[in-house]
């Protein structure tokens, strides 16, 4: 069958075909040839694989034809100035690796007249080796909504090749917040014409006279076909990070967790919106002042646990925490043997208003993510934990073999009949639940000893292998799976466990934004690395981010020891560092108030409350829209335990933004293994904790770049914030 084309396509495959001029431009990159050619109304950079396969990747583009005025060629590339009649164009074209093959093209416009654009096409076209035939092949990762302006893309066997374009949405920030247009869905298309689009411009144009970025994108090739879903993930996650190197990448500040955390503690402790009670017992809403919902056992321990992990942390005692604790036995029903969503002497109060508002209605990720926590608490010696989870764990595998580890996305509790099968017609159920299954299955495993559980957890994971690339349902719990196939590589050395995790990380990452939004009330929240919580969603969520951000920590650590995928340990503690760094602004004391919506789906916003705010949208959207989130309360109870190393004894805390491994203390010296990558760097800030002087600090790497660094800042004086690599060892030493 004969592919689909635009007429801009086939009319573009006709020209390239026929090509007599010599070109601008010619450059060898490893395997690959690139040939720049000027086609009447575009310019083309043309990149040849080993097998003659092309890809064409236009860059200036006038429908009335260009004309070059300027040349000038360069060692990593060429700068092309051209003049058409609705304007000038700048490209810039670099070659910025020896070793990788990687294009980046930078495009720059100055329209010579106020300029609506009802149409743009496409910027990348596949050709075969000969005439106008195009290769078979496949699109398989796309854009979504304004998530990373990506398209992953590979010929089809026989033929041999991949490449990842990425559009970096950042530098069209300008013309968006001129034309008041979004870079949402504008990176897509299918196989063989694909790209990006220049945002549509409807109710503004584009300004005369003003020189605007309208493309910067980044492609990096290879001459491997990815084989199965596996070898998708991966290749994904390599070309990405080659790419990320690359990218310009927004700062990042220190956010003074420890005083947020404070003012976390009072408003979850005071506000009344935060609790209800039922029967004499107190619970929190699910959002600020929702007292139509009944309580939530989720809601519960997804605050309970991060607050025990800050008073292991800390040493406080907070007494809220009590109030949720004491509490937990009502959500168990006795007749059913496992724990309820909804609080069952509360049930009857389900208005019905959502699918999931019914009672004995159960989501099927639901289940297991209450026993997730328990099951940290049962190994934590909880009597309570270890009772509600040793108690319902056979209902959750009663489950998992009605439904033989594929389960829809609603059921009934009682007759486990299917209420609802699939998220989209023809997308099927909630994939990733086999993997958090698993991760219950291993904690269960853990807290009993027993092989049973064990088994039961490969049994879920090898039936993640049917879904193919596609597994992505919720992001927190496509962490956790993530966590799990690696635990089950560790215990079994089953390398498809550990092909497993890196599907589920590949997931995560092509779900996220990596790309910062400064137009409209975009430049009051930082974006840059925002992960999304559902395939669908429009916006980003703190809850979600929380417990992937966590479990992020965790999965990097577990990966010590092993020969963990380089890429995947660089994306990964790349998205902790610049969570922790947007993360303050889910709160509404750290947003303007005319971002915040005017009217929420669920309860009330309070905009001086320090409960983050769940929903956060692009650029020309308020925030809000769906509530301020209690379950998502754990957020910075989360972020200080595992950012913030106390020394027993001293006037000082450090602070990294990077996650850590192991942790020595010993003779007035800490060793800390930082985790991620040594191509990047990270944070360390030396934190005060009481009102004297510090200790004279000093700072042994293993990185010797970074010794280097720090030996010139030593014979000055160590600040007490400084910057060093990932993926090493480093002692810090002080005098009392």
């Amino acid at each position: 069958m004969k592919p689909e084309l635009t007429i801009w396509a086939v009319t573009a495959a006709e020209q390239l075909t026929n090509l007599s001029e010599k070109p601008l431009l010619q450059r060898k990159a490893n395997e690959f040839t690139f040939n720049v050619h000027l086609l009447h109304d575009t310019l083309w950079v043309i990149v040849k694989w080993r097998n003659k396969d092309r890809a064409a990747f236009r860059t200036a583009y006038s429908p009335d034809g260009l004309k070059v005025e300027q040349l000038t060629k360069r060692e990593d590339g060429a700068q092309v100035n051209l003049s058409s009649t609705i304007g000038e164009f700048n490209v810039d074209i670099t070659f910025p690796y020896a070793q990788k093959t990687v294009l980046h093209y930078t495009v720059t416009f100055k329209a010579s007249n106020n300029l609506y654009i009802p149409f743009w096409p496409k910027d990348v076209l596949m050709l075969g080796n000969k005439g106008t035939q195009v290769p078979a092949g496949d699109v398989h990762i796309r854009q979504r909504g304004i998530r990373t302006g990506v398209v992953y893309a590979a010929f089809k066997q026989p033929a041999e090749g991949s490449l990842l374009y990425f559009q970096n949405l950042t530098a069209l920030n300008d013309y968006c917040q001129l034309t008041e247009t979004s870079v949402s869905e504008t990176v897509g298309g299918e196989w063989p014409e694909f790209g990006f689009s220049l945002p549509l411009t409807k109710e503004k144009p584009m300004p005369a006279g003003k020189k605007l970025t309208i493309a910067d994108a980044f492609v990096s090739f290879s001459t491997d076909t990815p084989k199965d879903q596996f070898e998708i993930a991966r290749q994904y996650l390599d070309h990405l990070a080659a790419i990320y190197l690359l990218l310009p990448r927004p700062d990042t500040k220190y956010q003074d967790y420890p005083d947020l955390i404070k003012r976390s503690i009072h408003d979850l402790e005071h506000n009344k919106g935060c609790w209800c009670q039922h029967s004499g017992c107190s619970y929190l809403n699910a959002y600020v002042c929702d007292y139509a919902t009944p309580p939530e056992i989720m809601v519960q321990l997804a605050v309970l646990l991060p607050v025990w992990d800050y008073m292991d942390w800390s040493g406080e005692d907070l007494p809220f925490s009590n109030q949720i604790y004491e509490n937990l036995r009502t959500f168990y029903s006795d007749e059913l043997k496992t724990i309820k969503r909804w609080l069952p002497a509360a049930e009857d109060q389900l208005d019905e208003s959502e699918e999931q508002k019914v009672p004995n209605t159960m989501d099927a990720w639901y289940l297991h993510h209450p026993l997730l926590n328990l099951g940290r608490m049962a190994l934590k010696g909880d009597k309570v934990g270890k009772e509600l989870f040793l108690n319902s764990v056979d209902f959750a595998i009663k489950v998992a073999h009605h439904f033989n580890y594929k389960w829809p996305v609603f059921y009934d509790m009682q007759s486990l009949k299917t209420l609802k099968e699939e998220t989209q017609p023809g997308m099927g159920g909630e994939k990733d639940v086999a993997g958090v299954y698993a991760q219950v299955m291993l904690l269960a495993y853990d807290v009993t000893g027993k092989k049973r559980f064990l088994e039961e957890a490969e049994k879920a994971a090898q039936s993640l292998v049917q879904f193919g690339f596609d597994i992505f349902y919720q992001a927190n719990n496509t962490t956790f799976s993530a966590k799990a196939m690696l635990r089950l590589y560790k215990e079994t050395k089953k390398q498809q466990y550990l092909d497993l995790c890196y599907l589920h990380i590949a997931n995560l990452f092509k779900n996220m934004a990596i790309w910062e939004c400064n137009y409209g009330y975009g430049v009051n929240f930082p974006m840059f690395f925002g992960l999304f919580p559902l395939n669908d969603a429009p916006y980003l969520a703190v809850y979600e981010e929380q417990e992937s951000f966590a479990s992020m920590h965790e999965l990097l650590v577990l990966a010590e020891g092993t020969d963990f995928l380089p890429s995947a340990r660089l994306l990964l503690a790349e998205y902790v560092k610049y969570m922790i760094h947007r993360a303050v602004y889910y709160f509404p004391p750290m947003l303007p108030k005319e971002m915040l919506a005017d009217e929420t789906k669920t309860g009330e916003i309070d905009p001086k409350l320090w409960i983050a705010l769940e929903d956060i949208y692009d650029g020309w959207e308020k925030a809000g829209a769906v509530g301020q989130e209690v379950y998502g309360a754990g957020l910075c109870f989360g972020i200080v335990p595992r950012h913030y190393i106390r020394i027993p004894g001293q006037s000082f805390m450090i602070y990294m933004d990077y996650p850590t491994g192991n942790k020595v203390v010993k003779n007035n010296t800490i060793t800390i293994n930082v985790l991620g990558s040594k191509e990047l760097t990270c944070r360390v800030c030396i934190i005060k904790t009481t009102d004297g002087n510090l200790p004279k600090i000093s700072v042994v790497a293993g990185n010797e770049q970074d010794q280097q660094q720090l030996d010139k800042l030593s014979a000055k004086k160590l600040p007490n914030e400084f910057e060093i690599h990932g993926e090493q060892t480093i002692i810090i030493k002080w005098n009392d």
